[in-house]
């Protein structure tokens, strides 16, 4: 964590529930509703924003009753009941009922921040990265995932339907994709996300590469500050974007039962 005098100028330029919108908004996914405040995902994958709670809106109803529907709403969609939970989350003791009920936290994960521009620590070679298109970037995301094809169609809809103005990029070497990552473009900020790298191919600065592309482009298109999400176990993802100034603002992490942390 960030000491609190460097919290606070985070703060200061940027809200974080506006950052948490941004969040939200860069994943679209047809398979969601609203269920008295809490919005509710259900698009299968590896991305855990798109297939879990995320209770970020008011809330009215008992919370007890609110999480049993849940449970049967995500397990009539074959998925886990998976819960977001975050500094917005409503009702505040959200997590503490989770608890009682047996809900376990995992993925602890931080959300930082960095104010644009930034000089960009690399220079990426234009013969190794390479701007593509939404279809082409989820095939290489897959391969580097070893996703299924029904998370691989999942994370399509998801990126073929976003309304936002968005970057995906990848790095070749020998013809197989080796490294990648997207920018989202949001009212000033821009949002990083899937940033994957090969692990025959990590420590040779494509990462690196990557994010000093992505937040090149977004200052180029307006943007103040770029945001991220980075698992907080992460250490080697959290050493490259320390060199561009990263820093967090909040963290959040998740619920699920026992036998569902996945």
């Amino acid at each position: 964590m960030i000491a609190n005098a460097a919290r606070e100028a985070f703060s200061a330029a940027i809200d974080a529930r506006r950052i948490e919108e941004a969040g939200l908004n860069a994943l679209q996914t047809q398979r969601q509703l609203f269920f008295d405040g809490w919005l509710l995902r259900l698009s299968p994958g590896s991305a855990k924003r798109a297939r879990s709670v995320n209770a970020h809106f008011g809330s009215s109803l008992p919370t007890d009753a609110k999480v049993d529907r849940c449970e049967t709403l995500y397990a009539s969609a074959g998925l886990p009941t998976l819960f977001r939970i975050t500094p917005f989350s409503t009702p505040a003791d959200l997590d503490a009922v989770l608890d009682r009920r047996g809900y376990v936290a995992f993925d602890h994960t931080l959300v930082q921040l960095v104010t644009l521009p930034r000089s960009p620590l690399a220079t990426p070679v234009a013969s190794e990265l390479e701007a593509v298109r939404a279809a082409a970037f989820v095939d290489a995301v897959a391969a580097l995932r070893g996703s299924s094809r029904l998370e691989r169609d999942a994370h399509l809809e998801r990126l073929a339907n976003t309304p936002l103005v968005t970057r995906a990029v990848v790095v070749r070497s020998e013809d197989r994709v080796v490294a990648c990552g997207q920018l989202a473009l949001d009212q000033g900020l821009a949002g990083v996300y899937d940033m994957v790298t090969a692990a025959a191919s990590r420590g040779r600065g494509l990462a690196t590469a990557i994010v000093a592309d992505l937040l090149d482009r977004g200052a180029k298109c307006g943007a103040t500050h770029a945001f991220l999400q980075v698992n907080e176990d992460n250490a080697a993802a959290r050493a490259v974007y320390r060199k561009f100034g990263f820093a967090t603002v909040y963290a959040y992490h998740y619920r699920a039962r026992p036998s569902e942390c996945r």
